[in-house]
């Protein structure tokens, strides 16, 4: 039998409660991907694999050090740079679902002004005056992409188990109501 879910009554405009539920969807994805990884030998997760990133231990610190980054941006600190890593696969794995808790706090605790506010960026890539949900939607969409990455090389090592992390499911089953 199917999940039948209805969203809850909120107060919030749709996209502050949209932008809180992302961040939250962030979260619980990774979390999901984290949990099913520990399954996993070590050394399969450290192999070398053709791929944008050359493995799944890579993939999953680029995550992290980019929602890491994403979130010293809404905080509006210093910029966080990307940094060489030399911990294990399970230091990747507490340093990214640490990250990815952080920013749903944050997030969370955003007014609707603050999610409407605007954040100018000037880095070494790119220069951007966006609103704070544009920037949210992207560290939520770029770690859904890496994820699909992470599942893609698993497969390519034998892993056939992936957990579902699509929205639609965290919505329906995923999160507490």
């Amino acid at each position: 039998m199917s999940t039948e879910r209805t969203a809850p009554p909120t107060n919030e405009t749709a996209i502050t409660y949209l932008m809180k539920n992302y961040a939250n969807y962030n979260c619980w994805a990774n979390t999901t991907l984290v949990n099913w990884l520990k399954s996993k030998p070590v050394a399969a997760l450290e192999q070398e694999v053709p791929s944008s990133f050359p493995g799944i231990k890579l993939t999953l610190q680029h995550m992290w050090q980019t929602e890491r980054y994403w979130l010293s941006i809404l905080r509006k600190d210093t910029p966080e740079t990307y940094e060489p890593f030399n911990g294990s696969v399970y230091d990747v794995f507490d340093a990214l679902l640490k990250t990815s808790n952080e920013l749903a706090a944050w997030v969370n605790a955003l007014t609707e002004a603050g999610i409407q506010d605007k954040t100018l960026i000037v880095s070494p890539w790119f220069q951007s005056d966006f609103k704070n949900f544009e920037y949210i939607m992207h560290f939520a969409n770029h770690s859904t992409y890496h994820r699909g990455q992470v599942v893609t090389i698993g497969r390519n090592l034998g892993f056939t188990d992936a957990p579902m992390t699509d929205y639609n499911f965290y919505n329906i089953d995923g999160k507490e109501y």
